[in-house]
């Protein structure tokens, strides 16, 4: 047995690719469907415990009659989710994200069919009852469940039923926020953790069937409009939204930071985690009676921000009431999303700085939505998601560069302040390290003949031994080889001639380690040499 075919190729990828990729055009259009239940659910959800009707129309919980005893909807919708989550599945707590996370990496991208039920019906009460969430998080896990439930369902690998778990997602979000490149970036950046054609095209296609049918059920165009902006202006706000980003990147650290300073204060409490929520929905309720528009996902609020007309009071309102409402309720273990939030928040910070510059509404909304960018990339440590993403729910493409540098100061101060992301935090309190980082493996890029052991011998009378190596095979496939049979060494044979000119071992394998390590770490002084 080789450790690798004879021809070496920039990608692995087989057959099977096509039938993933046929799954996942059903996966896309039925995590659409449940994309669009979920939404109306919402609105539903909200209809029922704010106006006391029977009504799926889009409405906010703002606009309530309620009075005071809109309070007590939030303490209601939390007791709710802790009964779910009790006598239900503790799975449904939580952003969403995080989840999917560890379905992938700890149990083999399986999820409990459970969870394609309870989440969604989860997220609808607890934002429907005033939850300031997202409900793009729910939504991605359902997707994901959704993707994960057709991979147990058919024979395939851990890695195909991966493939089809984040095509789901990817699903989710497309169809929520017809961002189908971002949903795809997300995926690469934050549940893949590969860029293979294997994975990449099914999540691909999933994605674009979801957007394609999403015209049918929630309309074209983009998500959120904006006023036209003049290219002009770009060169000279370049270095203001450079500031910017970077300044947004210290409050996507603080954010992260004061949510899980709620969850730390909640797991202290000598109280079962099931009436958490309902504390949390206490916070929702008094947040809610000072700042009625915190309630709810609010996107009339970063519509509002994005057209450059939001008045100071609802931009210091999302800063201080949206924010510790989120994050209090949030902290509590309840079910909801977290960009959605973020994106409010971050397009405050952004709207801010416009009305201290005293810009014009144009410039205003430009900040806003720089600011909704930079809050994305910093927050989630996804800084190409975070700009497509930006672009494709304005379809503002004149914003492109200043928002550029905005989300990648923003990714580069969290990643220099911040272990974690807000997401990965939630896995690293479970027991389990994340590395987000993505890299051509060392044993790809050196040949069996440069560590090897070389000495002549003729082959075997009886042929070739059963597991070997050829000289010009990269060190992977050997090391693949010799991780699977147990073995601490391979015979290695010359390609042209059929003998043996060497054994490959472990050290072999780590002296092309070794080389890796070297690149990185070692620092010279190059010019002037020759490097011939």
């Amino acid at each position: 047995m080789q450790s690798e075919p004879s021809i070496l190729r920039d990608f692995t990828v087989d057959k099977r690719v096509w039938l993933l990729s046929g799954v996942a055009v059903g996966i896309g259009i039925c995590a659409t469907l449940l994309a669009v239940l979920l939404l109306r659910c919402i609105a539903f959800s909200t209809n029922f415990f704010y106006y006391h009707r029977l009504s799926f129309a889009p409405v906010s919980p703002a606009g309530s009659p309620l009075g005071h005893l809109m309070v007590f909807v939030p303490i209601v919708g939390g007791l709710i989710i802790g009964v779910m989550a009790r006598f239900g599945s503790d799975k449904i707590r939580g952003h969403g994200i995080p989840e999917a996370i560890e379905a992938i990496l700890l149990r083999r991208a399986k999820v409990d069919p459970k969870i394609a039920v309870l989440k969604p019906v989860s997220a609808a009460v607890a934002i429907g009852s005033g939850g300031p969430f997202g409900a793009e998080g729910p939504i991605i896990m359902t997707g994901g469940a959704l993707g994960s439930l057709v991979g147990q369902w058919m024979h395939v690998t851990d890695a195909e039923r991966t493939t089809l778990l984040v095509a789901g997602a990817a699903a989710g979000m497309s169809a929520t926020f017809a961002t189908p490149l971002a949903a795809i970036l997300i995926a690469v950046e934050l549940l893949l953790f590969e860029w293979r054609p294997r994975s990449l095209v099914p999540v691909a296609i999933a994605s674009a069937t979801a957007a394609l049918f999403r015209v049918y059920w929630l309309g074209a165009g983009p998500l959120f409009a904006m006023p036209a902006i003049a290219e002009v202006h770009f060169a000279t706000l370049s270095v203001a939204a450079l500031l910017l980003g970077a300044f947004i990147g210290i409050i996507a650290a603080f954010m992260s930071r004061m949510m899980y300073a709620f969850e730390d204060l909640f797991e202290h409490l000598p109280i079962h985690w099931m009436w958490w929520p309902a504390i949390g929905g206490i916070g929702i309720g008094l947040g809610g009676l000072f700042f009625p528009r915190g309630l709810g996902v609010g996107y009339e609020n970063i519509a509002e921000l994005l057209q450059g007309s939001a008045p100071l009071a609802l931009i210091v309102g999302i800063l201080l009431a949206k924010s510790l409402m989120w994050a209090f309720s949030l902290g509590s273990g309840t079910s909801g999303g977290v960009l959605a939030p973020l994106l409010m928040i971050g397009g405050a910070v952004g709207a801010l700085a416009g009305h201290l510059a005293h810009a014009p509404a144009e410039t205003k909304a430009l900040f806003a939505l720089i600011g909704m960018g930079s809050m994305l990339a910093g927050s989630l440590g996804v800084p190409l998601t975070a700009i497509i993403f930006s672009l494709e729910v304005t379809h503002c493409l004149p914003a492109l560069l200043p928002l550029s540098m905005a989300c990648i100061a923003s990714y580069l101060i969290t990643a220099l302040i911040m272990p974690r992301s807000i997401l990965t935090e939630k896995l690293s309190r479970r027991g389990f390290h994340l590395t987000r980082e993505y890299g051509v493996d060392p044993l790809e890029l050196v040949l069996v003949r440069e560590v090897m052991s070389p000495f002549r011998a003729n082959a075997p009378a009886n042929g070739l031994p059963p597991f070997y190596a050829y000289d010009d095979s990269t060190t992977r496939g050997a090391a693949e080889i010799m991780a699977t049979e147990g073995l601490e060494a391979l015979p290695v044979i010359e390609r042209t001639t059929g003998q043996v000119c060497g054994e490959l071992s472990i050290r072999g394998l780590l002296r092309g380690r070794e080389r890796s390590i070297e690149r990185e770490s070692e620092r010279l002084r190059l010019f002037g040499y020759d490097l011939d």
